[in-house]
């Protein structure tokens, strides 16, 4: 499994996702470098090393579906679920108001057990809404797993909300 993730680094800083300058992240900080985990996604070979990683971590888990919030967990949960053959869920950032008005995508049964994914994570927010619209829709998570970290608090507040994030690798393997 370490050799899986030397391997995603190498992959991760060959395609230079970690870029260096001044940066407006979505948390609203200031930051010194971006992860720019959309150029990663959108590659198939870092994708299925991911899907590789993450189907392994939850192959011992009773896991009944795979989330993630649209739109840079989407390619994610996609590629989890083809190589785990575990059913995904895609979560909007708000109800739509057509069609089914559905925030979660997907078959959610009551009392599901879900993994969520997410490609980067700062302090968490965008994957704690997630974890909630899962949860307020009956589901089960307590186990959620990020590509890249950026060691802002996104560990410690998800541990607040019960759920226990697992960073596949820390923006610390980069800098």
């Amino acid at each position: 499994m370490e050799n899986n993730k030397n391997e995603l680094i190498k992959l991760l800083k060959d395609n230079q996702v970690v870029k260096y300058g001044k940066f407006t992240l979505s948390s609203g900080k200031e930051s010194d470098y971006y992860v720019d985990m959309k150029r990663a996604i959108t590659d198939p070979i870092i994708l299925s090393k991911v899907a590789e990683i993450i189907s392994k971590k939850i192959d011992k888990l009773k896991i009944d579906r795979i989330a993630g919030p649209a739109l840079g967990a989407i390619p994610i949960v996609t590629a989890v679920s083809i190589e785990s053959t575990i059913p995904m869920l895609m979560i909007r950032k708000s109800k739509k108001d057509y069609g089914t008005s559905e925030l979660i995508e997907g078959d959610l049964q009551n009392g599901d057990r879900v993994i969520v994914l997410e490609d980067v994570t700062t302090t968490g927010n965008s994957l704690i809404k997630a974890v909630k619209a899962v949860i307020s829709n009956g589901g089960i998570v307590d186990k959620a797993y990020v590509i890249v970290d950026r060691n802002e608090g996104a560990i410690a507040n998800l541990k607040n909300e019960g759920v226990d994030l697992e960073p596949i690798v820390s923006v610390n393997d980069f800098i």
